[in-house]
């Protein structure tokens, strides 16, 4: 019976036992049988590890931090905090292609221009500009060993600088500006937002018609004369770069309608426009350009004019349809 009794106590008992005849028996029948008693320190005293906690903590600080940006950049309507957070992740991730397009300063110029766009239209606004972009890059890479050759190709290999990404965005910059500030109130909103999309539809059509006329187009014309000269000449004009640069506007301008930035009917206008602009260009470059007393008319200043005649003629045209139609 006292051995029974003895079997059957727990380890805690045994030790305040003073049984001399079965101690080594029960100790080793204890021991042997393992009660959760010998197994259960793990389990309710955790030991604690200062270094997991430290990491722990970091982790969790990484992701409140970009997690708060995320929130900052998804913001709407777009603020200057998420439109320069979003310009500096997509201008270091996109690195490698902006650099073979711009020069240092270019791409200072092109952040600017692109934290002014995301501040105005949002995202919409900054990818089709990212869209131009690629596509006028792209162009302008064509066949550059066979225009440096000719001594038709753009300086430093088609790398623009800050001079001519202002030229080329002077048009849709004020337009952003307009749209920021809420001149003309709601009512122009959108017409301001349709100057922006037909500047850079008559800017990359200009680019594509150029490059490509450079790069395939087998004979030029003086667009005043239509006397045929040598490829690059200012206001000369070719088949195929033509119908190169009016397949540019249609596709930025349909890309513009899938994000949003313009109606069906709006794209009609913009890409007649960046063709009626294109023409003037063309006819200024033929008549003016390199012309004495007009020194001053270089090939940003000739971009500032293209684009700015696309906008307002887009903006006209969209005033006399709304008229027409009331």
């Amino acid at each position: 019976m006292a051995h029974s009794t003895l079997h059957s106590t727990t380890f805690l008992s045994f030790s305040s036992s003073s049984s001399s005849s079965s101690p080594p028996f029960l100790f080793q029948q204890h021991f042997n049988r393992k009660p959760f008693y010998f197994l259960s320190p793990k389990l309710t005293f955790p030991t604690l590890n200062p270094l997991k906690m430290q990491q722990s903590s970091r982790v969790s600080s990484v992701q409140d931090a970009v997690g708060g940006a995320m929130a900052i950049v998804q913001s709407s309507p777009a603020t200057w905090q998420s439109a320069l957070i979003s310009n500096v992740l997509i201008f270091v991730l996109g690195s490698p292609i902006l650099v073979t397009g711009l020069s240092l300063s270019g791409i200072v110029a092109a952040f600017l221009l692109g934290s002014l766009t995301w501040r105005a239209f949002g995202p919409s606004g900054f990818l089709l500009v990212a869209t131009y972009f690629i596509i006028g890059t792209a162009a302008t890479k064509v066949k550059m060993e066979q225009k440096i050759e000719q001594g038709v190709a753009e300086k430093r290999r088609g790398r623009r600088g800050p001079g001519s990404v202002i030229g080329s965005s002077a048009a849709g910059c004020i337009c952003a500006l307009l749209t920021i500030f809420g001149v003309g109130g709601g009512a122009f909103s959108q017409l301001w937002r349709l100057g922006f999309v037909a500047s850079f539809c008559t800017k990359l059509s200009d680019t594509v018609a150029s490059e490509i006329g450079k790069a395939y187009g087998k004979t030029t014309y003086l667009v005043t004369t239509f006397k045929v000269v040598p490829r690059g000449t200012e206001g000369a004009v070719s088949v195929e770069g033509t119908l190169a640069g009016i397949l540019a506007s249609v596709v930025l301008a349909f890309v513009s309608f899938l994000l949003g930035e313009v109606g069906s009917h709006e794209v009609i206008i913009c890409i007649l426009a960046s063709q009626f602009a294109n023409l003037g260009e063309s006819i200024i470059g033929a008549a003016l350009q390199e012309k004495e007393g007009f020194r001053w008319l270089n090939n940003d200043a000739v971009n500032i004019i293209n684009i700015s005649m696309g906008s307002i003629i887009a903006v006209l045209m969209q005033q006399a349809l709304q008229s027409w139609h009331s």
